[in-house]
């Protein structure tokens, strides 16, 4: 039997870059506490389940109004591990209680700041396209990344996948480029189905949905902007929390 939509938020503990980032405090709250604030106050999200492999920050969920009723094994809670695991996990633990909803909503505490609003309307564009594998949050890029260089072998600047070095194509005006997005940790909502069929989790007909630019913390520094920009915007807070 399916049920409905369930949020996912991966809070794993393992982290390098930023030591204990996902229960480390952005304003007065772990940072795990504002993807689970999002969903608590989607109209359209049913429970909220936190995948962490510590029994720390299972107690930190709980107490942010989460469920987390069971530790992610070791294995896939590793740098390398990819997130098909984890996912899988968490649908074999409510299959087993009868309870594996139709839509998960993958929810990254490392992007805190969100538009319950916006998760609704991303699960409603979902569910209105049949055909879609899966559905992935992206904003605008403020350069297209058809101006964006790698470094040959050789030592020398290429235009990324060019295979000439000849640099001046990407002296063109942006406007002479498509517009390309960065996908985001905003939201992801995937199919259920689609993912016990084939064993992924976007497949090949992903449904985009553009968000507003969204900060994302991969390292101390992303932290402390965070911070700052929650200094001059408390509005975020209030919209979760108020």
């Amino acid at each position: 039997m399916n049920r409905g939509v369930v949020a996912l938020v991966p809070a794993r503990s393992g982290s390098k870059g930023v030591p204990d980032k996902n229960v480390r405090l952005l304003g007065d709250r772990p940072l795990l506490a504002w993807s689970v604030a999002a969903a608590l106050r989607s109209s359209r999200i049913e429970r909220v389940i936190v995948s962490t492999d510590s029994a720390h920050y299972a107690d930190v969920a709980k107490r942010c109004g989460a469920e987390a009723p069971f530790l992610r094994p070791p294995e896939l809670a590793t740098d390398e591990a990819a997130d098909i695991g984890m996912v899988s996990h968490t649908l074999d633990w409510l299959a087993e209680r009868n309870e594996e909803p139709d839509i998960l909503v993958h929810l990254r505490p490392t992007t805190p700041f969100r538009s319950p609003g916006l998760i609704d309307k991303s699960i409603d564009l979902f569910t209105d396209h049949g055909e879609a594998t899966a559905l992935r949050s992206v904003h605008k890029m403020s350069t297209t990344a058809y101006k964006s260089m790698e470094i040959t072998d050789e030592g020398i600047l290429r235009q990324l996948g060019s295979d000439r070095t000849e640099l001046d194509p990407a002296n063109a005006p942006r406007q002479a480029f498509p517009v390309t997005y960065l996908a985001n940790g905003y939201v992801d909502v995937l199919g259920t189905s689609f993912i016990r069929t084939t064993g992924l989790l976007h497949g090949d007909h992903v449904i985009p949905f553009l968000t507003p630019l969204a900060p994302e913390v991969d390292t101390e520094d992303d932290f402390e902007f965070l911070v700052h920009y929650l200094e001059r915007h408390p509005e975020v807070a209030d919209l979760l929390f108020g």
